[in-house]
């Protein structure tokens, strides 16, 4: 694979994920943050801290966006104009026309755009979408995902829908985008959310989202979302069922002791952890890596990113309005993307 700039835009738990991806795999690394953590960051493994936007983008093959979601559009626009493709952090947007602005920008200049759905490279979430498009469980009628984790107060941003989209946006797109993946284009969407939904969130704040799915095919798909109080474990589950058989999985179903509270010496995690094997978030940029070098499109598209988008911006309308809220299925996609190595 040819060696890779990657200009790395923030330096938050995501992009402690992503960096060290980026290094393992030989690629030169530029971090900029605007809140000034950078230097210290960048020292931690290895990477060359700047002191710009501009800076870290010049001459970039790849940017890699791991900063608050209100920022995604500016900081993309901004990469593709200097044609370097990007990776960027779920969810693309808060809105589906940001999203799809990106995205056809991308697509005007020949570079790639590629959203960070980490989750389909997961090894439980890989294994179902296997089965279920071998037709493991023949005609799939129900599906539920679920997804725990303690509330993000260590940054105040995630608590503002303005910022983050809350909930349903910034933690539920993930399985959004799951369900999509297995079982098709959603067509329409009912949802509801409670709690501790603004900013700025107090230790101990919960919030809670569900949304119900409804899929071209006649799936139908239920999504919930659990932001609680600081000793709360990141824990995910799923529950399949169709004509041929079910399938069950909990991230936490192999722990032989589980200790929640006090006894846990402090806050829970709040980016999953475990025995993965090789790490998703290594295995995700390995594959963007591949493309961006001129390899073959990995299992995750910008087109994908802007239907999860959509997905959620229509569970806030819902939850909201308090009515279900239709989607028109959209067209196949028949992208052109580029061919050729990395110097483009």
């Amino acid at each position: 694979m040819a060696e890779l700039e990657v200009a790395l835009i923030g330096a938050g738990g995501i992009a402690r994920t992503h960096l060290p991806a980026w290094v393992a795999l030989g690629a030169r690394v530029r971090l900029y943050a605007p809140d000034g953590r950078a230097p210290a960051l960048a020292r931690e493994f290895g990477a060359t801290s700047v002191g710009s936007l501009r800076e870290a983008i010049a001459g970039s093959t790849v940017v890699d966006v791991c900063t608050p979601t209100d920022t995604h559009r500016e900081i993309t626009l901004a990469a593709v104009a200097a044609g370097a493709h990007v990776l960027c952090e779920k969810p693309l947007a808060l809105s589906a026309a940001e999203a799809d602005e990106m995205a056809d920008a991308a697509e005007a200049a020949g570079v790639r755009l590629y959203p960070g759905h980490v989750v389909r490279f997961f090894p439980a979430y890989a294994r179902l979408r296997d089965l279920v498009a071998r037709g493991g469980l023949g005609r799939v009628a129900v599906a539920r995902f679920t997804r725990t984790g303690r509330y993000p107060t260590w940054s105040g941003w995630f608590a503002d829908p303005a910022r983050s989209g809350g909930i349903l946006t910034d933690q539920m797109i993930h399985d959004m985008d799951i369900a999509r993946w297995l079982f098709g284009e959603v067509v329409r969407v009912h949802a509801r959310h409670q709690g501790h939904l603004t900013a700025p969130a107090p230790e101990g704040a919960v919030a809670t989202g569900t949304a119900v799915l409804t899929h071209a095919g006649g799936t139908i798909t239920q999504v919930v979302g659990v932001w609680g109080p600081p000793a709360t474990p990141f824990r995910t589950t799923f529950h399949v069922s169709g004509t041929g058989g079910t399938v069950q999985h909990d991230s936490q179903a192999h722990l032989d002791l589980r200790i929640t509270g006090r006894a846990t010496g402090g806050p829970a995690d709040g980016i999953p952890v475990g025995d993965f094997g090789e790490s998703p978030y290594l295995a995700q940029i390995r594959e963007f890596a591949e493309a961006f070098a001129g390899g073959p499109e990995p299992r995750v598209s910008g087109r994908d990113g802007v239907a999860a988008v959509r997905i959620a911006e229509a569970a806030a309308e819902s939850a909201r309005t308090g009515r279900t809220v239709e989607l028109t299925p959209l067209a196949p996609q028949t992208t052109t993307v580029p061919t050729g190595g990395i110097d483009q």
